[in-house]
């Protein structure tokens, strides 16, 4: 028997849809929805129990795309689905129409209809830092899924920055809690330095234009989503 259990893209599909229908809109700074429960529990194990060894941190230089290939960075690309059935369900769900759709619906972007989904699992350890930045325009939205664990896992959510780069609050980074938002003049996001004891691990799922330049990040490269 394999482990764990794999739910089917439609299950998953259907237990997101329903934690984005119940999420908390929060105005502050810049407009966020928050979600509890994101994902089934026996998808986040599959997530967690990944052979995929966390990138050995040296210098960041406090940006992701420093080192800007898949031997530092984990996308869940074709090959990726093909190796793990629990990252081929991941990325199926997220690109199924029902899904888009909501998404479109929820933040108002109708852009995301022939768009491509784009799925990154991170893994954070001790130095890794991120300075404040906005998403850039080819990305139609952002979603962070926290999967951290551990005593520590509390005060490892995304910083939040006012228009100065002076630190505003932080999010929750309770275990499979979400947080969505839209690139704007107002948010800077971002990840200042503290000490990581064990592994941040996280989800950054984008919906990004089909204009994105790095085809080997996308999940379907041939395939554009459809709300349809």
């Amino acid at each position: 028997m394999s482990f764990p259990r794999v739910p089917e893209p439609a299950a998953i599909a259907e237990h997101f849809c329903k934690a984005l229908r119940g999420c908390t809109v929060k105005e502050e700074y810049y407009r966020r929805w928050v979600l509890k429960n994101t994902l089934p529990e026996d998808l986040c194990v599959g997530v967690l129990v990944l052979p995929i060894k966390p990138p050995l941190i040296d210098e960041c230089g406090g940006v992701r795309d420093l080192d800007n290939n898949n031997s530092k960075r984990s996308f869940f690309a074709p090959q990726l689905q093909e190796d793990f059935p629990a990252v081929k369900a991941f990325a199926e769900a997220f690109q199924r129409p029902e899904v888009a759709r909501l998404f479109s619906e929820t933040l108002a972007i109708p852009e995301i209809d022939g768009g491509y989904l784009r799925i990154e699992y991170i893994q954070d350890t001790d130095g890794a830092w991120l300075e404040p930045h906005r998403d850039i325009h080819e990305k139609l939205c952002s979603m962070v899924i926290y999967l951290c664990t551990g005593p520590e896992a509390k005060n490892w959510g995304t910083d939040i920055y006012d228009h100065d780069k002076k630190w505003c609050g932080r999010s929750s980074a309770d275990f499979n809690s979400a947080v969505i938002f839209t690139p704007g003049p107002h948010s800077w996001h971002g990840f200042d330095k503290r000490p990581i004891a064990g592994v941040r691990r996280l989800m950054e799922i984008n919906y990004v234009r089909p204009t994105w330049r790095d085809r080997d990040q996308l999940c379907f490269p041939d395939r554009p989503v459809t709300l349809a």
